[in-house]
C-alpha cells in the first residue's frame, strides 16, 4: 500500500502532491521480474501515473501513460485510475546496462529519448482525449513536466525516484508533482524555486522516512500550506473473466471460430498482473454464439 498526500499553498496558487510508492513499485518488479534499470523506468512511470490519475474528477475516470523511447525496454505503459491505482507494463523486463556517468541506473539509455511520451486521458466521452509530446530526456520526469508544459500549459516540476537494492528489490520509490496556477506571483515561485534547490531527491527521502506530507511541507514552505487529500494507493488490475470474455467477443465471430478449429481451447495472460484465464472449446462456443 503507497500514500499520496495532495496539499495547497494558503492563497491557492500552488498545489503539490506526494506520494510514498515503495510498495507499488515492489509489486510491479515481483509480477514483471524486472531488471534494475527497467524497475526504476517503469517504477517511475507509474508512480506519476498514480498522482497525475489522482487528481481526475469522476470515479470511472481513468489515464494512461505510454511512453516509447525506441530504447531497449520497448514501451512503457501505466494506468491509474482516479483513486490513484495503478497497473503497469514493460515491453521488455530485462534489460542490463552499465551504470551512467553518475553511478546511477541509466535510465535514460534504457528508455531511449527518440519518441514520444502519449497520455490518454479515458473520461467517459465518446472519444478519449490524447496528449502527446516528444520525449525530452528518456529520465521520465523531465518528460512529465514537459507533457505538462505543451499539452495543458501547466507551469509544472516533477520528481521521481527508485531506489533498487543489489538482491533487485525496490528500497524505496516516491515522487512529486508541483503545479503553478495562473495567478502564482513572482514571490510565489521564487519561493518555490528555493525550495526544490534545497530539498533531496525524492527517493532518497523516502528511504530516509521522510513521509508523503512532509514532502510536500518542505516544497511549500514559506506559503502556508494546507491539506487537500491524504490517501492510500496501491497496485490493481481490474481484469476479470467478464473483461477478457468482452474482449475476445471484439475480435468478431470469424476469428472465434477460427480460434477455436485451430487449437484445443485457448490460455489469455493479462499483461498487468500475469493473471491466466482458460477457455475451452465449449467456452469458445458459447462465444461464438453470443
Amino acid at each position: 500500500m503507497g500514500n499520496l498526500v495532495r496539499m495547497i499553498s494558503d492563497d491557492g496558487s500552488v498545489m503539490a502532491c506526494a506520494i510514498n510508492s515503495t510498495q507499488i513499485v515492489a509489486e510491479i518488479e515481483k509480477i514483471h521480474q524486472t531488471s534494475a534499470v527497467v524497475t526504476a523506468a517503469i517504477g517511475r512511470l507509474s508512480t506519476a501515473a498514480s498522482m497525475m490519475g489522482y487528481s481526475l474528477k469522476s470515479e470511472d475516470d481513468t489515464i494512461t501513460l505510454r511512453m516509447n523511447g525506441n530504447g531497449a525496454t520497448g514501451s512503457l505503459i501505466a494506468v491509474a485510475n482516479s483513486k490513484g491505482n495503478v497497473k503497469a507494463y514493460v515491453q521488455n523486463p530485462v534489460v542490463e546496462l552499465p551504470l551512467n556517468q553518475y553511478g546511477k541506473l541509466d535510465v535514460k539509455g534504457a528508455v531511449g529519448s527518440d519518441g514520444f511520451l502519449s497520455v490518454i486521458k479515458d473520461l467517459g466521452l465518446k472519444e478519449p482525449y490524447v496528449g502527446q509530446v516528444p520525449i525530452v530526456s528518456g529520465e521520465i520526469a523531465e518528460d512529465i513536466t514537459s507533457y505538462y508544459a505543451v499539452s495543458e500549459q501547466t507551469p509544472t516540476v516533477c520528481g521521481l525516484g527508485v531506489l533498487v537494492n543489489p538482491d533487485l528489490t525496490v528500497k524505496a520509490a516516491g515522487g512529486y508533482l508541483i503545479h503553478l496556477l495562473p495567478f502564482a506571483d513572482e514571490k510565489c515561485i521564487d519561493a518555490i524555486e528555493e525550495n526544490i534547490k534545497n530539498i533531496e531527491s525524492v527517493s532518497t527521502m523516502i528511504d530516509k522516512g521522510v513521509t508523503p506530507t512532509e514532502i510536500c511541507e518542505l516544497l511549500l514552505k514559506g506559503l502556508s500550506p494546507n491539506l487537500l487529500e491524504d490517501a492510500d494507493v496501491s497496485y490493481r488490475c481490474d481484469c476479470s473473466r467478464d473483461r477478457i470474455e468482452r474482449a475476445l467477443i471484439s475480435m468478431g465471430k470469424k476469428e472465434l471460430v477460427e480460434m477455436k478449429e485451430e487449437q484445443d481451447g485457448c490460455e489469455v495472460c493479462c499483461h498487468f498482473c500475469n493473471n491466466k484465464y482458460e477457455f475451452s472449446d465449449d467456452d469458445l462456443a458459447k462465444l461464438i454464439g453470443e
